[in-house]
């Protein structure tokens, strides 16, 4: 039996005549947190809303908890949803759409509601309407966390968050991952995703580029290399092994070198260059 929470295959997405994601094949295994880098219209949101049938692909397979709730309706209850931007109704009070958010699921979230409530310092008695960007973004977090869902699909969860508040919010997905709980991660934050995921994948224009474990993306073959020569310093990626880069560097003859690691951020962006023709 497999242990993937999700599995993607072959998944493809036009808007009309734009391709949106292509043959996108991807798979998060039970109790990961999974980040999924890319930059603003990479795809990210779009194979989300394929994964929860928000919207209709155009070809491929998407398998939720390994089939075995037959069906994505049922799939659904065992869900936590956050989109990147979450709409409420304006004059109710946080705590009113919290229960309503609850009800729905009919289920009793009272005691968990409260407990995320308290660690995230969420004005229960506000109504939405007089909400800051971060204070509902802490009132979406608490819909999708309190019915304790075995998988979390989080679009962009943490902007609009203060450093402080982003802390806690992590505290929690990892408190969940441990019980057993599968995160899957959308960001463009580099740094939380480094931090907090155990694999990641990163998506540009639909494709998907790479997928590993953090510390392996982290220690990349690329490697950044910076030389001082006549007096002058200059920077340069370089890709070969490293018999090749000692005979790049002869060829160059500089006085000195130094020779390290992408960041997570520089292998993104990186990734991200535009290929010359």
């Amino acid at each position: 039996m497999t242990n993937n929470v999700i599995d993607i295959k072959d998944l493809q997405k036009y808007y009309g005549k734009n391709l949106a994601v292509n043959d996108l094949n991807l798979s998060v295994q039970k109790g990961e947190i999974f980040g999924f880098l890319g930059a603003n219209g990479a795809g990210k949101s779009t194979v989300i809303r394929c994964l929860l049938g928000l919207i209709h692909k155009t070809r491929g397979q998407v398998t939720l908890f390994g089939g075995q709730y037959g069906s994505l309706t049922e799939s659904l209850a065992h869900i936590g949803y956050l989109p990147s931007e979450s709409q409420f109704y304006p004059d109710m009070k946080v705590r009113e759409v919290i229960r309503l958010a609850a009800t729905a699921r009919k289920r009793d979230c009272q005691a968990e509601a409260e407990r995320i409530c308290q660690i995230l310092e969420v004005p229960l008695d506000k109504k939405i309407k007089d909400l800051s960007l971060g204070n509902r973004k802490k009132v979406a977090i608490v819909c999708a966390l309190q019915h304790k869902p075995d998988l979390l699909i989080l679009d962009e969860p943490t902007s609009g968050l203060d450093p402080l508040m982003q802390e806690r919010f992590f505290a929690l997905i990892k408190e969940a991952c441990e019980a057993g709980t599968t995160c899957f991660l959308s960001s463009h934050n580099l740094s939380e995703v480094k931090n907090y995921c155990d694999r990641a994948a990163i998506i540009r224009r639909g494709e998907l580029l790479r997928v590993d474990r953090i510390e392996n993306l982290t220690r990349s073959q690329t490697k950044k290399i910076t030389i001082w020569k006549d007096g002058k310093e200059e920077h340069f990626h370089f890709d070969g092994s490293s018999s090749q880069l000692l005979e790049r560097l002869q060829d160059l003859s500089p006085s000195d070198f130094l020779v390290e690691e992408l960041s997570l951020e520089e292998l993104f962006h990186h990734y991200y260059e535009e290929v010359k023709s």
